[in-house]
């Protein structure tokens, strides 16, 4: 795993359909992800694992971590292109 959770670069990853965005806040985690009773699912479900992992370890290593954060995403406007 290249991506360090929570240093936001634009970067996201893919496990077998789950789609897993880096954020600077926040880490979003969408799609669909089948574990299939075989080799390909046990790979599947190592790399799920090691990224849940590594999310884990990136919370409990911050010092002033709140007990919550403020909902919603920052953004900007976007002009619409059609």
């Amino acid at each position: 795993m290249s991506i360090t959770p929570f240093d936001d670069h634009g970067e996201s990853t893919d496990v077998a359909g789950l789609t897993i965005e880096n954020g600077q806040n926040r880490i979003a985690i969408y799609g669909r992800l089948g574990i299939s009773r075989d080799r390909q699912g046990l790979a599947d479900a190592h790399a799920l694992k090691n990224w849940v992992d590594a999310i884990v370890a990136a919370l409990e290593s911050m010092p002033d971590l709140p007990a919550r954060t403020a909902d919603g995403e920052t953004s900007h406007p976007v002009e619409n292109p059609f």
